[in-house]
C-alpha cells in the first residue's frame, strides 16, 4: 500500500476592534479596510474555517519534494470551489441570455453544460463530490485526478 504526504490547512480568522471617527458608517468601513496596523490583533479559534486539502504527493515527507497529485474537488476548500464555479455559471448564463436577447433557442448542448453546472453547484452547497459527466471528466475541466 502506496505512503501519501498530504498537506491541510484551514483558515484561521483574525479580527481587531478598533474605533474609527468619519462623517459616514461607509467612510469608517473603509478607514477600518485601509488600517493596516494588526499590532492588537487577536486569533477567532472559535470560528476557524474547515480543513481541506492544499497538496497531496506520493511518498513519505514527499511533500515539495515529488510531483504535485491533482486534488479532486470536493476535498478544496469550499469558498474555493464556489468562487472557480462561478466563472462557469456566469458563462453559461451569459450564452443563454444572448440567445434569449437574440430570441432564437438555445443550443442544446448550451442547456446541458447548464444542467450540469446547476448539478455541480448543488454537490457544492451539499459538500459533495462533483458529478462527472458521461466522459468521465469533472464539470469544469478539472480532472478526478
Amino acid at each position: 500500500m502506496p505512503d501519501y504526504t498530504i498537506e491541510t490547512t484551514y483558515r484561521l480568522p483574525v479580527f481587531r476592534h478598533r474605533t474609527y471617527r468619519a462623517e459616514t458608517c461607509d467612510a469608517a468601513c473603509r478607514a477600518a479596510i485601509e488600517d493596516n496596523d494588526w499590532d492588537d490583533a487577536r486569533h477567532d479559534y472559535e470560528t476557524a474555517g474547515e480543513t481541506h486539502v492544499t497538496g497531496i504527493w506520493q511518498g513519505a515527507d514527499a511533500a515539495y519534494r515529488a510531483p504535485a497529485i491533482p486534488i479532486r474537488p470536493e476535498f478544496k476548500e469550499t469558498v474555493q470551489r464556489k468562487a472557480v464555479h462561478f466563472e462557469i455559471l456566469l458563462g453559461v448564463l451569459k450564452i443563454i441570455l444572448a440567445d434569449i436577447r437574440s430570441d432564437r433557442p438555445t443550443a442544446s448542448d448550451w442547456v446541458a453544460r447548464a444542467s450540469c453546472a446547476v448539478a455541480r453547484a448543488e454537490a457544492i452547497l451539499a459538500g459533495a463530490p462533483d458529478p462527472e459527466t458521461l466522459s468521465g471528466t469533472i464539470i469544469g475541466g478539472e480532472s478526478d485526478g
